[in-house]
């Protein structure tokens, strides 16, 4: 199985206007993605010596939880069910985050508001680096055009509505409206046009090497 190694990523001073997200773009670099969309962010995680699982209950009080394993070096995610498979995709970005911020921050609970704001920044620049964000977006954001668009991203309405309005692409009223009307029409809880889970890639395949040996030798 792949191991996990700590990536050594620089940020110049010039880059300290926006910390977090210029360490979620440097991480991209350093792992060769570029700027185009993340097809699915639990094999990557995989890929890259991350333990991804899913907590074996459907609970709604509890995102996703994550901590890393001095030992072994080794980074452990435990994604929820019980959310939206875009809001699934965020979290573990959210986590990979944490993972690369705060591993060596030895006072875990200390500033936890504001660690846990710099883990949401780092998932949206993460999920959606900003210049292909903004030159992709559509002209006329209409809720239909919002959804195709939260498709290429693969994150929740929420999600997208938030960083067209952090990055200038929407008014502050036309946020507000926006989130008004997703509340009203239950999209905090439940996805329109829900994009597919993702997938583990390495646990599948360990289980298909395993039936192999077991139908060999049997």
């Amino acid at each position: 199985l792949p191991k996990f190694t700590m990536p050594e990523i620089e940020v110049f001073e010039y880059d300290r206007s926006d910390i977090v997200q210029n360490v979620a773009n440097n991480l991209r670099a350093s792992w060769g993605l570029g700027i185009q969309p993340i097809p699915n962010i639990v094999a990557l995680m995989e890929l890259k010596g991350i333990k991804v699982f899913r907590l074996p209950f459907n609970n709604k009080e509890v995102d996703a939880l994550s901590f890393y394993d001095e030992q072994t070096g080794t980074p452990f995610v435990f994604l929820s069910d019980g959310k939206s498979n875009e809001r699934q995709r965020f979290d573990a970005a959210h986590e990979l985050g944490h993972i690369i911020l705060h591993s060596d921050d030895v006072n875990v609970l200390q500033n936890m508001k504001e660690k846990e704001n710099q883990a949401d920044r780092f998932a949206a620049s993460f999920l959606m680096p900003k210049d292909l964000f903004i030159s992709n977006a559509p002209n006329n954001l209409s809720l239909q055009n919002m959804i195709h668009y939260k498709h290429y991203w693969k994150v929740s309405l929420v999600a997208l509505n938030y960083n067209l309005h952090k990055l200038g692409l929407l008014s502050e009223w036309k946020y507000r409206a926006n989130t008004i009307e997703f509340s009203k029409n239950g999209y905090y809880n439940s996805e329109p046009e829900s994009v597919e889970r993702d997938e583990p890639i390495l646990l599948n395949k360990i289980i298909d090497i395993f039936y192999i040996n077991q139908n060999c030798f049997n």
